[in-house]
């Protein structure tokens, strides 16, 4: 287990490449450290509120233990893109002037196959555990979210988590609910030690690493949320909701292993 570390922040110098991925249109940049990442545009289809999931879910399923690509703040110029031909790209890049949120990309990774790769009941069982918290609907046979590189397994992909913070409608007795959406999960039918990594990952996140994880959201990505009345009060929310959640985790364990003898 590991604990939560300060987020790198580059500037994009070059966009390379869209991944015409569902509607949020990520794409491949080049930053000013050289490397390459997968970069996800705060004006894209669920606003910051998709990034604000991708870095939570990106720093829990670290700290459990995952692989996952770094993660990094993108700051977008305002200058950026008045060159690009696409209208429909450029008028994304000038709806995300600001901080964005990159993920380092991992030049020849494979989509991960279950028919093809093998994976360990632990990590399944992680992973499981992880999307069960976190309330991700991405993660199916469909679409895995899951990559193979260098011979190891990569989570990717967690803007689709958290959806109760698109309303924060009744988000307090959310938290405390099963997920009954994990019943399409890829990885359900190999994760047979739920019991074992909900005891392990319970005792790593901490209340202390939760909030410094919370702490990470930059306040302009809070701008446009009315439910609070304060950016510190809308991040106390998230961090009480995982914490809830966590302490609950017993609901959405059951009900995964109940969805498992069904499969």
């Amino acid at each position: 287990m590991q604990k939560p570390k300060y987020l790198r922040t580059v500037a994009v110098v070059r966009y390379v490449t869209p991944l015409r991925e569902g509607g949020s249109l990520p794409a491949i940049a080049e930053a000013d450290d050289g490397f390459l990442y997968v970069l996800k545009f705060k004006g894209a289809g669920q606003g910051t509120k998709a990034l604000i999931s991708e870095l939570i879910g990106g720093e829990i399923a670290r700290i459990i233990g995952l692989k996952v690509p770094e993660i990094v703040f993108a700051n977008l110029d305002e200058a950026f893109g008045r060159t690009e031909p696409d209208e429909e790209i450029q008028d994304l890049l000038k709806a995300s002037t600001g901080l964005n949120l990159a993920m380092h990309y991992l030049s020849g990774s494979f989509t991960f196959d279950p028919t093809v790769t093998v994976i360990t009941p632990k990590i399944a069982s992680q992973i499981v555990w992880l999307d069960s918290l976190l309330m991700n609907v991405d993660r199916t046979a469909k679409n895995t979210n899951l990559l193979t590189w260098n011979h190891e397994l990569w989570v990717i992909d967690h803007g689709a988590s958290l959806y109760f913070h698109h309303s924060w409608h009744n988000w307090e007795e959310q938290a405390k609910k099963p997920f009954l959406l994990i019943k399409e999960h890829v990885l359900l039918p190999f994760a047979t030690e739920l019991d074992l990594v909900d005891v392990e990952i319970r005792k790593a996140l901490t209340p202390d690493l939760i909030n410094q994880i919370v702490s990470m959201i930059p306040d302009e990505w809070l701008e446009n949320e009315n439910s609070f009345s304060s950016k510190a009060e809308n991040k106390e929310a998230y961090a009480k909701f995982l914490l809830t959640r966590i302490a609950y985790s017993e609901n959405f364990i059951k009900d995964a292993q109940n969805a498992a003898t069904l499969i």
